[in-house]
């Protein structure tokens, strides 16, 4: 197993239930917190800018008429939970 490289930490295991994934590999139906509060996601992802950044439509799960469209870097990790 390689080793990891001198002055890069280490990303912090997820917890039990909760999965690491790329934003493209999001499902609809997966949810993840921010500052903002709880989100589901509500729409399949896309790539922009050459493949570069992913978005997905999200909603907020205390007020599903709210919806959101959220972007992140394709090489990004979202902690998200499986329902």
């Amino acid at each position: 197993m390689a080793k990891p490289r001198p002055g890069k930490p280490e990303p912090e295991p997820a917890k039990p239930g909760e999965l690491r994934l790329l934003p493209m590999l999001l499902q609809v139906g997966d949810r993840f917190t921010d500052a903002t509060g709880g989100w589901e996601v509500a729409g399949q992802p896309y790539t922009t800018a050459g493949g570069k950044m992913a978005r997905v439509r999200v909603k907020r799960l205390d007020r599903p008429d709210v919806t959101e469209l959220r972007s992140w870097a394709a090489h990004e990790r979202i902690t998200v939970r499986r329902v």
